[in-house]
């Protein structure tokens, strides 16, 4: 699935619901959505005014440690060198941390559960333990998404 080293999770995600819950702010909302390839199911809040999608929109979405093509960390700040990164291949992204992982029996399957916080835009990630396990608890992350 992942063409480039530096992705810890790239997967492909349709939206299925705008706002489940209701529209809480003016130019966020909260999309659930499901992935074609690893049947990740997700709920993530997205600035509308500037990446806005629509229900049955289809999306890239990819995590990772660093920016960088080879895998080298970064310090967690924009790098205004002009060198080319994996920000490059996408529209939005986004930097946050992953702040709770959490295992969930609830369907009779065990899934793990993911959340990272963008600076206040939430992602929560469910899916097969073995498919997140490059996740880990306190990390920084680049949530990066284009349309498809």
């Amino acid at each position: 699935m992942s063409t480039l080293g530096s992705l810890i999770i790239e997967d492909v995600f349709e939206v299925q619901e705008v706002d489940p819950d209701g529209k809480k702010f003016q130019k966020v909302s909260r999309f659930h959505c499901k992935s074609d390839y690893f049947e990740f199911e997700m709920w993530l809040d997205v600035n509308v005014d500037i990446y806005p999608l629509m229900t049955h929109d289809k999306f890239n979405l990819g995590l990772a440690y660093t920016l960088s093509l080879d895998g080298t960390l970064d310090e967690g700040y924009y790098d205004q060198s002009k060198q080319a990164t994996l920000a490059d291949k996408y529209e939005y992204v986004m930097y946050g941390k992953l702040y709770k992982y959490q295992e969930d029996t609830t369907s009779g399957q065990l899934r793990v559960e993911v959340y990272i916080s963008f600076g206040g835009l939430l992602m929560l990630l469910k899916g097969d333990p073995s498919h997140l396990e490059g996740l880990k608890l306190d990390s920084r992350v680049y949530l990066l998404m284009r349309k498809v």
